[in-house]
């Protein structure tokens, strides 16, 4: 029951905290995570009540260069998981899994649960929830689909801050082989054909 009531009081928090977050990493996002996680945690070693709570806080503060909301989402994590009674070692090792799961940061998380939760929170960049969020998260910063000059990169350096067809190239495609456990390269693999389809039927369109 008190962990119940634990993730539960995470919850409300993440909730208040991802009000003012892009769509791409708004309290849906981080709710389809939590439900990655809970399948990952069906057939993975790791304590499920501090995976799930570092995904309820895994994005709790989103800066517009990306490359420290990692960081500073642990850091506030440490002081919301004292306030709700969490030990010490647990609020480490929760810390740390939210520390170490960017993708910016290119960490291999030292933890079971912080595998877990970069495996959960990859899965949502990629398939047709992954589609969505990319031109999504495209609208919100005025990136544009594609060059119109060179689409699929074939003669530039791909560059994902001004075209958001190159975010496949750069990301979203290799995320399956960066997977650490081995339901989250299922999980992927399935997810990876969707874009692979999808990118297959925008080369007859454009």
């Amino acid at each position: 029951m008190e962990i119940m009531n634990q993730l539960g009081n995470l919850k409300k928090i993440a909730k208040i905290k991802l009000a003012k977050n892009d769509p791409a990493h708004d309290f849906e996002h981080v709710m389809r995570v939590y439900r990655n996680a809970e399948k990952i945690c069906k057939t993975e070693n790791g304590n499920k009540k501090l995976v799930l709570s570092a995904v309820l806080l895994h994005d709790i503060i989103k800066t517009k260069t990306r490359k420290d909301s990692s960081t500073k989402s642990a850091k506030l994590s440490e002081k919301i998981l004292k306030e709700n009674h969490f030990l010490d070692d647990e609020i480490k090792i929760i810390s740390d899994a939210i520390k170490q799961h960017s993708f910016t940061k290119g960490k291999i998380p030292s933890t079971p649960e912080g595998k877990i939760l970069q495996d959960a929170d990859r899965l949502d960049a990629i398939g047709a929830i992954g589609l969505a969020r990319v031109f999504s998260f495209s609208g919100s910063n005025n990136r544009s689909f594609y060059d119109p000059n060179d689409p699929f990169s074939k003669n530039r350096v791909l560059n994902d801050n001004r075209w958001a067809l190159d975010h496949f190239y750069e990301k979203l495609l290799t995320l399956e082989k960066k997977m650490n456990t081995k339901t989250g390269k299922i999980l992927a693999k399935k997810r990876t054909k969707i874009l692979e389809n999808f990118l297959k039927e925008l080369k007859t369109e454009i």
